[in-house]
Order: structure tokens, then sequence, then C-alpha cells
């Protein structure tokens, strides 16, 4: 294990990157997403890394790079935030569908309009239906380690499939914290080395990749893509196990926190989950059974384990930072949908909150527990919202 350093989300990533030594990074700068491949390419200037590192025009040229460096047999990543990821909306669906277990880091950035550069997660949930794997991180250390297990997860052979890391902009992104790296010797094990299959370059195994696919084989290769997704389940599990072992930190699709003997759960991903924890603990101290869970895994959904962890409370609600105009936030539906076949489910409240970046307060999280628990609150919710 190195030295704890202080650094920030985005440098954190970079820093992985450089121990897993890609063959080939093709990014787009976008704030707050650029520190992570300003970094990586001085890696690549000073002779670190032997990567192949393209500046494209644009991101749909990035990930387009990313896409055909993956097929010809290349270890590949990239990142980007907000409309870098829209814009790569077209290719996003392309490489989950060639199975190009490329690896993307995601600074977690409002989309316009109107402009906006901060956090809320209304780009990763643009992707969500996309066939891409998407873990969420809490904080720097979660950024990196995270970072690890998404090459293992993305490259495992029961897999296959492109894999989003995403962490809050500016929150996470541009934050120092300390955090624990690995020594370069232990990733390299961890990770180990790039296995391709059926690669464009093999010319004695001629291979055709992206051709047209009508109406007798498209189903199944969308099948196939579903068949992977179920697959990312326990492959995620035994990868998270296998890395507490190497790194003495244990971390799972879904973390619940103090919710045993809970009846008052709140429901949340990214930065927000350790203020969430902060409050449960001040409230615990008022003699109040109250609990929160962290979704790590975002998908593929881990429906049965929240279902497991949500089980018995009397009320739950779900904070979402980025909104279905209409029906809430996609997280709480994925929830919703969870608990739909439990005898005596819980009731589910939607909290969006945080839009482009607005403050999160302990005091407004705690007034969401209160809300719960009296029995308050509407289906959706806005929190903190000047009406």
């Amino acid at each position: 294990m190195s030295k704890p350093l202080a650094v920030n989300g985005d440098t954190a990533i970079a820093m992985a990157w450089r121990q897993i030594n890609p063959d080939v990074v093709a990014a787009y700068p976008i704030t707050p997403q650029t520190i992570i491949v300003e970094s990586f390419s001085d890696f690549v200037h000073d002779g670190i890394v032997d990567t192949e590192y393209v500046c494209a025009e644009s991101e749909h040229s990035a990930l387009s790079i990313c896409i055909g460096a993956s097929a010809a047999g290349a270890r590949v990543a990239t990142a980007t935030a907000s409309a870098g990821l829209a814009f790569m909306w077209e290719v996003l669906y392309i490489a989950s569908s060639m199975r190009t277990p490329i690896v993307m880091a995601i600074a977690n950035r409002t989309l316009s309009g109107p402009i906006n550069i901060h956090c809320d997660h209304s780009d990763a949930m643009g992707a969500r239906d996309s066939g891409w794997v998407q873990i969420f991180g809490e904080n720097v250390q979660e950024a990196y380690d995270n970072t690890l297990i998404a090459f293992r997860v993305a490259e495992h052979m029961k897999v296959r499939l492109p894999t989003i890391t995403c962490i809050d902009g500016f929150i996470i992104t541009h934050a120092l914290e300390r955090f624990e790296p690995l020594d370069d010797d232990e990733v390299k094990k961890f990770v180990g080395p790039y296995q391709a299959i059926r690669p464009l370059l093999d010319l004695k195994n001629p291979t055709t990749y992206g051709p047209i696919a009508l109406p007798d084989y498209y189903y199944e290769i969308k099948y196939q893509l579903a068949v992977a997704m179920e697959n990312v389940f326990e492959v995620t599990r035994d990868i998270m196990a296998e890395y507490a072992k190497l790194s003495g930190r244990q971390y799972d699709l879904v973390e619940g926190y103090r919710t045993e003997d809970a009846e008052y759960v709140v429901v949340a991903m990214g930065s927000t989950s350790g203020t969430l924890r902060y409050v449960v603990d001040q409230m615990r101290e008022q003699g109040h059974k109250v609990g929160t869970v962290k979704i790590r895994l975002f998908r593929p959904f881990p429906s049965d384990d929240i279902a497991a962890m949500l089980k018995g409370k009397k009320a739950v609600a779900v904070m979402d930072r980025a909104m279905s105009p209409g029906t809430g936030g996609a997280l709480y539906s994925d929830i919703v949908q969870s608990l739909y076949s439990m005898e005596g489910a819980p009731k589910v409240t939607n909290y969006i909150y945080g839009l482009g970046g607005r403050d999160v307060m302990p005091e407004q999280l705690e007034g969401v527990f209160e809300e719960i628990m009296a029995g308050k609150g509407d289906r959706i919710n806005y929190m903190g919202v000047r009406k």
C-alpha cells in the first residue's frame, strides 16, 4: 500500500489510469472532467505510460475512436461530462452492442439548458438505458477504487460491456481529500493483462464489427446484452470481494448504514450519501430509528438487494439528483419497481434535489426524515426549491 495522498477526484482517476496504463485513451476536455485528461496527458508526455493518447475534436469522435481501438484489440479508457456525454448519445449504444469493454469516467454535471456547469446526475440518467454498466462513487477514495474495479468488470468474460464510473462534479472532482492508492505492482496484478476477443487486427481470423442487423438478428443481439447485464451482479460482487482482500476496503452493490433496526430510510447515490450518514447519526442520538442506503451499482439495478434491505421499513424517501419531468426521478422509479411485489411494502416518496449544483444541507435531509416519519410529503417533492 502506498502512502496516503491528498488529491482531488479527477486526479485520483488519472492516477488509476496511469497505474493501469491503457493502450488507448481518446477524450475531449469538458468541465469538470478536464483535470482527468489533462493530468493523464502529462503522464503520456513524460513517458510514464506508453498509452496512445488522442485529443479528439469532439466527444462523439472521442468515443468513436475508443470503439475502433477496442474492437481492434486495445484496452481503452475515456472521460466526459454533461453535454459531452449527451453528444456521445448515438455512439453509446454502438459501444455496448459491439461489446467493447471501454471504461469511461463521468464527472456528473447538469445538462443545459439553461447553461450550468455544476453537479447533478442528469447526464448519467440520460445514459441509463444504453447498455453501459454504471457505478457511482461517494468520495475521492471511491473515485480511485471504482476505476480499478470497473476495468475488471468491463473486461470480464461473462460481461464484456462498457462501464461508466460516476463522481459528482466539483463536489468530488475538484475537492481535495485524503486517499490511499495501491502500489503500482498491486494494481497491475489486480487488473491483469488485457485479453482481446476476436480483434479486428487478427488477420488470420477475420471478424466483422458493426454490420447491419435486420429483424432476423437484431433482437438476439440485444438479448445477449441483457444476459451480460444480468451477469454483472455476481461478477462485480466477486471482484469487490477480491479488492477488499487487497485494499482492506469492502464495497457492495448496495450499502446500508444503520438500517438493521431502522424504520425510516433515505436512499441516495454519490456524495450525498456521506452527508446522510452524518444526519442519521445525529437523529439516532435523538432516539429516531432511521438509516440510509447508498446505491453504488446503478446499472444494472440491484433490485433484489434493495428489496431485501428495505423490507419491513415503514417509509422510504428516494433522493434523485435529476428528474424526469412529469414522473419524478429515475432512481425513484427503480426503487418502486423493486418493491412492487413485496407484501406490506413501505411507502416510498421521491425528493428531487440539488439540481444545477444547488447545495444540500444536513438540516434539509433531516427535514426529509421528519416528513416521512410524520407520514407527510407528496409522491414527488422538490427539496430546497423556491416556489
